[in-house]
């Protein structure tokens, strides 16, 4: 899961020069918007129906393999997708690939358990292609901004995959690496009115994103490679940081430095896939609460 990291280097000089909208690289605890005193109870157990987009273009067949996508006023985009069988809603589990990676990579970061699970539950894992017009990182968010290409095509999956198959509503969950996990962020509070949880590996959130929704305290599990995780930005002190604003904004979240570098360690995806399973849309309580379950990586601590 090694980034080119030239393509990091090249975005160096706009993150230096302040390209996230003026926020800077790191996220703190007083940044949050509008997290924090409605996140503390969250009401709903499913997405508000206001925040489930409509379908705005024409969906594909929603096979497993390559299919695209065409939301309204956004160029169209592939989607590599695996789909289960049967009518069953079934979770819908987004990834977000790293820079100088692809949408295959989904299954080594998610796992072989995961892929199964996901799928014999009726689900899909939905693995979008990058814009090829965005040549510094791979999603337009990445560095914060406002730009919401990626986003809409998320939409638009969620709204053909309702239209097409059937979606537990409870479970629309992402999983991102570096690159992807920064834009996994990003996409958690931007959409946090149909999202339920994220497991982010290496990430940092740039700036501070609009928050949809802000009664839906959605949790996180959080890895990273220790000191050496860095590329650009360390993604140590950002996952910290990202970590501490979570905890002052009434979201749970827990850190697991496997201490590799920046990688998804083998050991991590098959928690990290039972850290989806038992953290669906509004959760309540915490099921990690007092300790995380017995089995996940040592270097996992609440």
């Amino acid at each position: 899961m090694n980034e080119r990291w030239g393509i990091f280097l090249a975005a160096g000089a706009l993150l230096a020069c302040g390209a996230c909208g003026g926020k800077g690289s790191s996220q703190t605890a007083a940044g949050g918007t509008g997290g924090g005193t409605g996140g503390m109870a969250v009401a709903r157990t499913t997405p508000d129906p206001q925040y489930v987009p409509a379908v705005t273009g024409t969906c594909p067949a929603f096979t497993t393999g390559k299919n695209t996508f065409s939301p309204k006023g956004v160029q169209a985009r592939d989607v590599l997708l695996w789909v289960g069988a049967g009518s069953q809603p079934g979770p819908l589990v987004f990834f977000w690939h790293g820079a100088g990676g692809d949408p295959s990579e989904a299954p080594a970061a998610l796992g072989a358990k995961a892929m199964a699970g996901i799928q014999a539950a009726g689900g899909i894992i939905a693995a979008p292609y990058h814009d090829p017009a965005n040549t510094v990182l791979p999603w337009f968010l990445t560095l914060g901004g406002t730009q919401e290409d990626d986003l809409q095509v998320a939409d638009e999956i969620l709204a053909c995959a309702i239209a097409r198959k059937s979606v537990d509503m409870r479970r629309i969950q992402s999983v991102g690496f570096s690159a992807g996990a920064m834009n996994t962020e990003q996409f958690m509070a931007r959409r946090s009115g149909y999202l339920a949880s994220e497991v982010v590996y290496s990430g940092a959130q740039i700036g501070t994103p609009p928050v949809q929704d802000d009664t839906n305290a959605y949790p996180a599990m959080l890895f990273y490679g220790g000191p050496g995780d860095m590329v650009i930005v360390s993604f140590d002190s950002e996952t910290h940081a990202y970590h501490d604003w979570m905890t002052m904004n009434g979201h749970f979240s827990f850190i697991c430095n496997h201490g590799m570098g920046h990688t998804v360690p083998t050991d991590g995806p098959d928690s990290a896939y039972q850290f989806l399973q038992d953290h669906p849309f509004g959760v309540s309580p915490e099921p990690y609460a007092k300790a995380l379950p017995a089995g996940f990586p040592s270097y996992c601590s609440l």
